[in-house]
Order: C-alpha cells, then sequence, then structure tokens
C-alpha cells in the first residue's frame, strides 16, 4: 500500500481520481548521482504549484518489492534483483507500476512530478504508453557518480561487499566492472583513498554504480528521449552544465 492516503493503486474511487497514466505528469529519468534532486527543485521553482509524488524509492519498496519479497529489503543488489523480476512480470518496470496508481487530484493538483525513470526499456514503454507525461533526462560519468555518492550521507547507498583493505584489487572484482570502467578509471577511483575518502565507502558506491549499470543503460535512455518532440523530452549534462544552468535550462523548457 502507497504510504499516502491521496495516492492508491487500482482504478479511480471518486470523480477526482484519476490514474496517473492519463494525467500530465513531468518524470525526472536518471540513475543513482546524475543530479536528480537538483533538477527536482529547479522544477518546484519554475511551477510553484507543481506538487511531487512519492519518489521511486518508495513505490518500488510499495508496489514492486514488498508484494514479490514479503518484507522490506535494503540491500542494494536484492533490490535490483527483486526490480528485474517485476520487470519479468509487468514491461515497463517502474513505468508500469506508476502508470497504474490512481491519484486524487483535488490533492495532487495539475502538475504532477515523478522522480523518477532508469532506462532504455522504462522511457520507452512511459513515452508510448503515457502520452500526456513529458521527460527531464539527466546525465553524468559513471566515476563522477561514484564521487557523487561519496559525498552524500545516505544510509540506504550501500551494498554487502569487501572492506576495502586492497582497494584497487577488490575493485577490479566487483561482477561486471570492466563492462562499466576501464583499467584506468579503477585506479583513479581506487586513488580516492588518498584524498581521505574510506576504501570500504569507495569499494560500496563502486558497486552500486556498477550493479545499476547492469539494469539500466542511461545512455540508451537518453538517446530515445532525443527522439522525442523537443517539447516532450530534456537531456542534460549535468557535469557540463552547472546546477544554476541545469535550473536554468529546465526552467526555459517548462
Amino acid at each position: 500500500m502507497i504510504r499516502s492516503r491521496h495516492l492508491h493503486p487500482g482504478p479511480p474511487r471518486g470523480p477526482r481520481e484519476a490514474r496517473l497514466g492519463g494525467v500530465p505528469l513531468t518524470v525526472l529519468v536518471g540513475v543513482t548521482g546524475v543530479g536528480k534532486s537538483t533538477a527536482l527543485a529547479a522544477l518546484r521553482g519554475a511551477d510553484p504549484a507543481a506538487r511531487v509524488l512519492p519518489d521511486r524509492r518508495q513505490i518500488t519498496d510499495d508496489v514492486m518489492i514488498l508484494p514479490l519479497a514479503g518484507r522490506a529489503v535494503t540491500d542494494r543488489a536484492e533490490r535490483f534483483a527483486l526490480t528485474a523480476r517485476y520487470r519479468q512480470l509487468h514491461p515497463g518496470g517502474m513505468a508500469h507500476a506508476l502508470g497504474t496508481l490512481s491519484a486524487d487530484l483535488d490533492h495532487w493538483g495539475g502538475h504532477l512530478i515523478f522522480d523518477g525513470l532508469r532506462g532504455l526499456e522504462e522511457v520507452e514503454y512511459a513515452a508510448a504508453t503515457f502520452p500526456a507525461w513529458r521527460f527531464v533526462a539527466l546525465n553524468a560519468p559513471d566515476g563522477v557518480r561514484v564521487r557523487r555518492l561519496l559525498g552524500r550521507a545516505d544510509g540506504f547507498d550501500r551494498l554487502a561487499g569487501g572492506d576495502g583493505s586492497d582497494l584497487r584489487a577488490e575493485l577490479g572484482r566487483l561482477p561486471g566492472v570492466g563492462e562499466v570502467f576501464t583499467p584506468a578509471e579503477l585506479d583513479a577511483l581506487a586513488a580516492l583513498a588518498a584524498e581521505g575518502y574510506d576504501p570500504a565507502d569507495v569499494l560500496a558506491k563502486t558497486a552500486i554504480v556498477v550493479t545499476e549499470r547492469q539494469h539500466y543503460d542511461p545512455d540508451a535512455a537518453s538517446a530515445f528521449l532525443r527522439t522525442l518532440p523537443p517539447r516532450r523530452a530534456l537531456v542534460l549534462d549535468t557535469v557540463a552544465l552547472g546546477p544554476g544552468q541545469v535550473a536554468a535550462a529546465i526552467r526555459a523548457w517548462a
């Protein structure tokens, strides 16, 4: 059950409720550490009437994971596995889950924001199935994402793994790491320990980025969004653009 009495699974229950799939919705698209919080603040600033829906984490917990696992799950790797199973059952994954919810429009208003979708499958499904939705995609290189994760204190950012005692070797042993980082990039990540970062934390954050990339391809998602009409999709590089420039671009587009 969604932890909001103004949003629930299933069909509308009253005349002022509507399926989210049929109402205008601005959707942030991006993997962990690309700068969605900045974009969310910009969207709120551009439209004071905008309302932010429960985020991806909460809907994942309540609609996707709890029905499958029967319990709360905090380990990122296990969560990725469960959400992958949900996508097997329901093409579109999070986009499907979000579109099937019903919202009380008297509470939420007419301009809703959701944070967010990830990967090609979700955005293709959302764009094709929900024509009222618009998308703001944010991108950043994977090494930058690791650094950003190291700079935030979020207890959710954890994965079971090594202790970082031999950081470079442990980074190289992460499953699938060679498909995401080059040896030189792994050297640079290992060097973060010399900058004062906890080696175990570097290892954990790198594992999050690698595991997430195994399930969601942000480059493919952005390439697809660039094929949509400009009024439906905006794609931004959060390294080339600083926070103020990101905010300005979103305000101009909105």
